[in-house]
């Protein structure tokens, strides 16, 4: 009977047992395929980080008020409710259809929904709030002097509106919202630009401002920012290029006048020459004869059968 604990040991085997998985294994290229799902599945793993940490920075708090934190609660809302006609002008506040209002509990955020619209209380001496404004703003940012990538420094200014769409994440993840994004909007306008030429930025407007659009809105959404549009206001160039372009510009159009100037006399000087061919039917004769000689002066393969200018003109009055 064979003990199935016993390793199998063939001819020319070492007295040492070896584990299967010590087995040489033919080596396995990986696809192409492989690699991009497990880029992938790294970036979907970063996402989930990144949600996870906004979650922990914003979301509610496991620890709690602890109980030190739950008798000063307990107290402030006794006294509130023994000078009760007092505190309510304490207590009660309002907010606006506009407006959404970011609790604090000695603290920490009490819950991860904005109070608002309308009527809510808070606890003296314990509870705090900070209001948001939901409203779409807008800002100018001031002109930027911008080297292109041909290397041409233009002055070029624009207009931002964005909104507050997670009142929470506005307030407890960047000190303030509204600067940040402009800053950010000025150095997002030099980088954006900075990889263009100066064609591409006089024409393809609509474009950069699509890629501003999408580079603030990403860059924003951890604070709560959504980015609704971005334009550009004016493109301001150096007096020495607008002169320039006005000389190049100048030169094409008088290029294409002598153009259009020298078919007009050609074809006034074939007109002419036409007149004169017809006053005298010898001379068609003797530019047929100086055709011929040309021809014949080039190395080609073109057969001619001359014929008599006579015979050509009976066939053309019959």
């Amino acid at each position: 009977m064979v003990d199935k604990a016993t390793p199998f040991k063939g001819k020319g085997s070492s007295s040492t047992n070896t584990p299967l998985s010590h087995l040489k294994q033919p080596k396995s290229s990986a696809s192409p395929v492989s690699h991009y799902h497990h880029h992938c599945m790294e970036m979907e793993s970063e996402v989930e980080r990144g949600a996870q940490s906004k979650q922990q920075l914003i979301g509610k708090s496991k620890g709690g008020l602890g109980c030190c934190g739950w008798i000063l609660v307990i107290l402030s809302a006794f006294f509130s409710i023994l000078i009760f006609p007092i505190t309510i002008f304490i207590s009660l506040k309002i907010v606006k259809e506009y407006e959404r209002a970011v609790m604090f509990r000695l603290g920490r955020i009490t819950s991860r929904n904005a109070k608002g619209p309308g009527i809510f209380f808070v606890i003296p001496c314990t509870d705090s709030f900070v209001k948001v404004d939901l409203r779409t703003i807008s800002f100018d940012i001031p002109p930027q002097e911008i080297l292109t990538k041909d290397s041409v420094t233009v002055s070029v200014d624009g207009v931002v509106y964005f909104r507050v769409h997670d009142p929470v994440a506005s307030v407890a993840n960047v000190t303030n919202a509204d600067y940040s994004t402009r800053l950010l909007a000025q150095t997002t306008l030099r980088n954006v630009l900075g990889t263009k030429n100066l064609s591409e930025v006089l024409s393809d407007r609509e474009g950069i401002s699509q890629s501003m659009q999408m580079t603030l809105d990403e860059a924003t959404d951890p604070w709560g920012i959504k980015v609704e549009r971005v334009e550009i206001k004016d493109v301001k160039l150096p007096q020495q290029l607008q002169r320039a372009m006005a000389a190049e510009a100048e030169a094409t159009r008088e290029a294409r006048a002598k153009v259009t100037e020298g078919e007009m006399n050609a074809s006034r000087a074939l007109k002419e020459a036409s007149l004169v061919i017809a006053e005298a039917p010898s001379a068609l004769q003797l530019r047929y004869l100086q055709t011929l000689n040309t021809i014949a002066a080039e190395k080609n393969s073109t057969i001619i059968f001359p014929l008599p200018m006579d015979v050509i003109t009976h066939f053309m009055k019959k």
